[in-house]
């Protein structure tokens, strides 16, 4: 019996034509390429622009990837904030690198970000931590991320014990930052910038940064 569904997914596909990158359209730093792309993504509306998948080196050697939010990036790195005790803390803190992916689908534009991991100061955690809702603040105290548990009624006894402990009094350290949440900043060692192109002979550069600190840049083959 033959299988139509695996025909049908190989038959998938579409022509990219919105945009083209030439070595004269890039920036001479990463980080201002990266700013102008993600400014442009924001400007046509995509829905979480700052969403990616983050790739780690798993405790067992095998990858893990997951999709997380970016909440800020500059000539430091990117920062995402977690629980450190979760799957992906205790990656980072053993194999401290990473690699990014943004992909801005209606742009037929990806970045990738590959580089080392460092965490981020108290201070820093702290103030974006105070930035968040109240229920996301309360969140971060009752999971126990990537951890096995009984049932979604756990996880409700748990909120609602954070709740009790930490009442929602409209300020933004009436619940404290845990000790085991934070941020971790990954610093970029390489940079790719891939634009889609009619049969797949898409626009892909990549800078590298070299002993001195100076940025390369490259293109690369489809």
């Amino acid at each position: 019996m033959t299988d139509p569904v695996v025909k049908t997914i190989a038959e998938l596909r579409c022509d990219y034509h919105a945009s083209s990158l030439r070595r004269s359209d890039l920036e001479p730093s990463p980080f201002a390429q990266f700013a102008r792309w993600f400014n442009e993504a924001v400007s046509a509306g995509i829905r979480e622009p700052n969403a990616l998948t983050c790739s780690t080196i798993g405790l067992d050697g095998f990858p893990n990837s997951r999709t997380l939010l970016m909440k800020d990036f500059g000539e430091d790195g990117v920062t995402i904030f977690t629980n450190y005790t979760s799957r992906k803390g205790r990656e980072f803190d053993a194999n401290p690198v990473a690699a990014l992916l943004f992909l801005w689908k209606e742009l037929e534009r990806q970045v990738q970000v590959r580089g080392r991991v460092e965490k981020t100061s108290r201070d820093e955690s702290e103030a974006y931590f105070f930035s968040r809702p109240y229920a996301s603040r309360i969140g971060a105290w009752a999971s126990t991320q990537s951890a096995v548990i009984p049932d979604r009624t756990w996880l409700e006894e748990r909120v609602a014990k954070f709740e009790a402990l930490y009442p929602d009094e409209g300020t933004p350290d009436c619940v404290p930052l845990p000790d085991f949440w934070g941020g971790f900043r990954v610093i970029p060692e390489t940079v790719e910038f891939w634009q889609g192109q009619p049969g797949r002979k898409h626009d892909r550069f990549v800078y590298r940064r070299d002993s001195g600190g100076t940025w390369n840049i490259d293109r690369l083959s489809p």
